[in-house]
């Protein structure tokens, strides 16, 4: 079965393949964001606006309705955003202590 529910023959190497290619591009889509993560991190004023709990919220239920647009598992997406996000917050609590020491 391919990827579009057509029956051609795929190997499953042929399918890592194709998830090791979607990695490498999610790889560096989170290095951009990353960049405007460390940007917008050196524009907040304290820890607190780092956290920004209401913004994590925000970004979440963004994107688990891009998830639903996409057919993608909306649960998948949130779990993996807040990951994501955790990572960055720490990122721009280091930035952000390094900057006012």
């Amino acid at each position: 079965m391919s990827i579009d529910g057509e029956s051609d023959a795929v190997s499953l190497d042929e399918v890592r393949q194709q998830i090791d290619a979607l990695d490498r591009e999610i790889v560096s889509l989170i290095a951009q964001r990353q960049r405007w993560v460390v940007v917008a991190g050196a524009m907040k004023a304290d820890e607190q606006a780092v956290r920004a709990p209401q913004r994590v919220e925000q970004v979440v239920a963004k994107v688990r309705a891009l998830a639903e647009a996409a057919g993608a598992s909306p649960d998948v997406v949130e779990r993996a955003y807040r990951a994501l996000i955790a990572g960055f917050i720490d990122l721009e609590l280091d930035h952000h202590r390094a900057s006012t020491e």
